[in-house]
């Protein structure tokens, strides 16, 4: 399933060590709110020498924010999370193309722009989680969830949510717009309440007994093994959990990722801290930290995600899905998916 990476660690360790004299800053625009995320920072700095100044925000704050700035913008790094919110940077032209052999043997190509504007760090799968009380036959397919036998059931977010663009636009790339459509409409028709929250909101709804039925990325739940977690670490055990689509595509992987800024001042210290992102150190902390899949192949789990289990994910091209979010964003519409 997963290939070794055909860079050594070591191989890396050397690149890093040689720019330790290059010292300099680092303008970083982040989405990412993970307190875990500042060691990913210390080393790199402490590794090269280079001061990294952050500017924290929503992801759609800090695109628009680039674009206003323009050529006078500060910002050296984009980092946020989600396909979608990759491709709309890509599509505001704010991000640069970057040549680095080491994040093309690094990052597995399918998670990587067509036109290198930015590259994949870290995964998470988008899963299907159910009562194991109530429901004897779960979903085992993204598509099975507009079956009829699951009406009243689903617990879902909302349209809006970038988790979720991401999804139906691979159905799209898979399937085409047509079967897209169907498979919305059928998922609202078995919606056991209107989407609201998060994905671990879908996870209480299967707790409280308003649904039996919820999708949600893995390391919500992951997340319930490592630390308590209000609502869901103590019933933990009646949730089942299935990576769909295990006989056919895979299991659709969300992405968390990077590029570098279209008038990045610190450019050569930007591609830098890329490619420490793919180094097998920083692939350790987005698992170990977050509950994240690293995107690097043999970089091992941690114990929260490892528990869920081996699976085959989905290794379509996410740069060609995310051609396909404008069109997901009109399905919902039409499907009335709130």
């Amino acid at each position: 399933m997963l290939k070794a990476p055909t860079v050594l660690a070591g191989t890396l360790a050397a690149v890093l060590a040689t720019s330790a004299a290059a010292e300099g800053e680092l303008n970083l625009y982040s989405s990412r709110h993970y307190d875990t995320d500042e060691r990913l920072y210390s080393d790199f700095e402490d590794a090269t020498g280079i001061t990294i100044n952050r500017i924290e925000g929503k992801a759609d704050e800090l695109i628009a924010r680039m674009s206003a700035e323009g050529a006078n913008s500060p910002a050296d790094i984009l980092l946020t999370v989600d396909t979608s919110r990759l491709a709309r940077a890509k599509n505001a032209g704010i991000l640069q193309s970057v040549d680095s052999d080491l994040l093309e043997a690094r990052v597995p190509g399918y998670l990587q722009d067509a036109d290198n504007q930015w590259f994949g760090f870290s995964q998470r799968a988008r899963i299907i989680f159910y009562d194991k009380n109530d429901v004897t036959n779960p979903p085992r397919t993204y598509l099975d969830l507009a079956d009829s036998a699951y009406q009243g059931q689903i617990c879902i977010r909302s349209s809006s949510n970038t988790y979720n663009q991401t999804l139906l636009a691979s159905i799209v790339t898979h399937h085409g717009a047509e079967k897209a459509l169907e498979w919305a409409d059928g998922v609202v028709a078995n919606m056991a309440r209107a989407p609201q929250g998060g994905d671990t909101d879908q996870l209480r709804g299967i707790v409280s007994g308003e649904c039996e039925i919820a999708v949600g990325n893995s390391y919500y739940f992951a997340r319930t093994i490592r630390k308590n977690v209000k609502g869901v670490s103590d019933q933990r055990d009646m949730i089942g959990w299935v990576f769909p689509s295990q006989n056919t595509v895979g299991a659709h992987m969300n992405l968390s990722g990077a590029g570098v800024a279209a008038h990045a001042p610190n450019r050569d210290n930007a591609v830098k801290f890329l490619e420490y992102l793919a180094s097998d150190q920083a692939q350790q902390y987005f698992s170990a930290g977050n509950d994240e899949y690293p995107s690097v192949p043999g970089v091992g789990l941690a114990p929260s995600i490892a528990a869920l289990g081996h699976f085959k994910p989905d290794d379509i091209n996410l740069s060609e899905v995310a051609k396909n979010i404008p069109e997901a964003q009109k399905i919902f519409n039409e499907a009335g998916w709130e």
